[in-house]
């Protein structure tokens, strides 16, 4: 799923020694050849399957949606 609030990289030994080994949002193991995610609002990597779900939560000015049924109190 392509989307300009994110960046597609192949995780390499330089972003996995200088940056990150683990998605910011799962704390999964990136190993090197995955396909990564830069997220460009918050700053940090995510695997494939976080961003999937990152991108479906955001319209196409990178913002998060607000589910409306969802909440404290729902």
């Amino acid at each position: 799923m392509m989307s300009p609030c994110f960046i597609m990289q192949t995780a390499t030994e330089d972003i996995l020694l200088k940056v990150t080994n683990v998605c910011a949002l799962c704390y999964s193991d990136i190993h090197i050849g995955d396909t990564i995610h830069y997220d460009t609002q918050k700053y940090h990597y995510l695997c494939q399957a976080c961003q999937e779900k990152q991108c479906g939560q955001m319209n196409g000015e990178c913002e998060s949606i607000e589910d409306e049924e969802s909440g404290l109190f729902c």
